[in-house]
């Protein structure tokens, strides 16, 4: 064990012990038992035998581990290309169900925060909490001017337990990567930090803040969307106060049919914001569930002109918790469009190239294969009509593809296509009818018109105007360098070639002993003397040296590829 771990160990070695015991309780800490520290062994526990699949059994542990394991889990249910769609449908389960704090623990993180007293901050506020998450609980209360707001507060002491519990997971992962081969496949501790960045962010929410202000700069003048407003005066890290939506939320589906509203339309336009902000923005909120999304109805309602029946409103739709979002920067954007422009074409080999290059591929990792794999999965869904088409069936069908020939999708590839998927099956609650590839359908047509336009290749070479401009410095002297010696007779072109030498010694060896075996056969054959036995001596003796010759080349390209398959 590394010294540097002992503070860690000393601080976390009561909660280091109820994680381990709760794995073996499970049946989950099999992979410690090659670990070759001898106190460990009375934390393992015996195996669990409760009559649960595996993955049940993981589920179980950590929603009885609490917050922190239950956030990975949840993180994890995003992954099915590392942990397979079993075990990410299993862990989609997990809840939270974190029991508010006290009021006047509210109260105090609350004015501790913000630097005054409750009174001077609000005009009211409630503080028993109306709600409660993993990270947080929410409030109803009313600023000083009298506006109806909703305040996010921070679990006390809920940051020192996630930062600990993150600490003991990255160690238990170091140490299954370690000792279990079948665990290695999954990445631990490359997953793990992945998520110790997210969660930490999540932890801020001033970072939440600063996303609901971009997202309503993105849309402030689209019809029917909005975003709540944030009051950063009554904000910080762990306080975050909003403005509060009344509505119904797109879970409650009942009471949306008997709002008479045009559900279809509805579903359409809240898609089409979120296509909008992958394509066109390159940020976008992660977490499309039905209970971050809510139908307004303190807000006037509209009918765009496209609508199949204008006499029926629309109403305004509201996006809730901006604190899980995604970024596509201008490398992954250009791969983005080409797996669309690839796709309407049907061109597999395309979709593998860029499956290969955004991946982590394996060292022996077969490309071919997944080339056929990708062909017989567009010959199956090519078959499906438009209206038809099921595209949260055909991602998980590629990521099944991906995670078998073990590529490893980079985190932000991994969210955006569980983005699609969660995307369409909160759209298919509101309107079954509604199909995603639709509407995605016309997004490649303008990301294929945008790869081409001149705008676009002025952009590219715009971005590489430092590259241009070290050329164009370098480009005069240099011809003029080649112009002057080409005048003068002294351009010369210098050719190095590695290795080539041995290659043509056996290759002017091997022509000699050919021409030595074919005239001294010819010698053999016609009996130029001087004849011993009825042989002709020169053509004997040329025959034996040519195959003499013919061994030791033989020989020596024998050695040569021994060697090189060696090194």
């Amino acid at each position: 064990m590394d010294l540097t771990d002992v503070p860690q160990l000393v601080r976390n070695a009561d909660r280091f012990r109820e994680v381990v015991t709760v794995l073996g309780k499970h049946g989950l800490a099999d992979w410690l038992a090659n670990v070759p520290v001898s106190w460990l062994d009375r934390f393992r526990g015996p195996l669990g035998d409760d009559g649960l699949t595996t993955h049940a059994r993981i589920r179980v542990a950590m929603t009885e581990l609490g917050t922190t394991f239950i956030k990975l889990g949840q993180v994890l249910s995003t992954r099915p290309d590392l942990i397979g769609e079993p075990l990410s449908l299993e862990l989609a389960q997990l809840r939270a169900n974190t029991p508010a704090d006290r009021p006047e623990t509210v109260i105090s993180m609350v004015q501790s925060e913000l630097g005054a007293p409750i009174e001077e901050l609000f005009g009211e506020f409630d503080p028993v909490a109306f709600a409660s998450a993993s990270i947080g609980q929410v409030h109803h209360a009313r600023t000083l001017q009298g506006k109806h707001v909703v305040v996010k507060v921070q679990h006390a002491g809920i940051e020192r337990r996630i930062v600990n519990d993150l600490e003991i997971i990255e160690k238990l992962c170091e140490i299954a990567e370690q000792q279990s081969n079948q665990l290695q496949q999954y990445r631990p501790v490359k997953t793990v930090r992945e998520f110790s960045k997210s969660l930490s962010n999540e932890l801020d929410f001033g970072r939440e803040l600063k996303n609901m202000q971009r997202f309503r700069r993105n849309f402030e003048t689209a019809e029917g969307i909005r975003f709540a407003q944030p009051y950063p005066e009554l904000s910080s890290r762990r306080v975050l106060t909003m403005e509060c939506f009344e509505g119904i939320s797109v879970s409650e589906k009942p009471q949306l049919d008997a709002t008479g509203f045009d559900l279809d339309q509805i579903a359409c336009r809240g898609a089409n914001v979120f296509l909008d902000m992958i394509f066109r923005d390159g940020f976008y909120h992660a977490d499309p569930h039905p209970g971050n999304l809510m139908i307004l109805l303190d807000q006037e309602s509209t009918a765009p002109q496209d609508s199949a029946d204008p006499t029926v409103p629309l109403p305004t739709i509201g996006i809730l918790d901006c604190g899980m979002v995604g970024r596509i920067d201008d490398q992954l954007r250009e791969d983005l469009e080409l797996s669309l422009i690839a796709s309407v074409g049907r061109d597999a080999k395309k979709i593998a190239e860029v499956v290969a290059r955004v991946g982590e591929v394996p060292s022996d990792f077969d490309e071919p294969a997944m080339l056929s794999a990708i062909e017989d999965l567009i010959d199956d869904y090519g078959q499906q009509s438009l209206q038809d088409f099921d595209l949260s069936g055909c991602l998980r069908d590629i990521v099944a593809i991906i995670r078998d020939h073990r590529v490893y999708l980079p985190a932000k590839v991994a969210m955006l296509l569980k983005l699609l998927v969660m995307l369409e099956g909160t759209a298919h609650q509101l309107s079954p009818r509604f199909n995603l590839v639709e509407l995605i359908t016309p997004y490649a047509k303008k990301a294929m018109l945008r790869r081409f336009s001149p705008r676009h290749l002025y952009s590219r070479l715009k971005s590489n105007a430092d590259d241009w401009q070290n050329l164009f410095g370098i480009l005069p002297k240099d011809v003029a360098d080649i112009l002057t010696n080409l005048k003068r007779g002294k351009f010369d072109i210098h050719l190095q070639h590695r290795r080539l030498e041995p290659i043509v010694n056996r290759l002017v060896m091997g022509i000699l002993a050919a021409a030595l075996f074919v005239g001294s056969a010819s010698l053999w054959s016609n009996q130029v003397p001087p004849m011993i036995g009825g042989f002709s001596l020169p053509g004997f003796a040329g025959c034996l040296i040519a195959v003499v010759m013919g061994y030791r080349i033989s020989r020596d390209i024998r050695r040569s590829s021994r060697s090189s398959m060696n090194d």
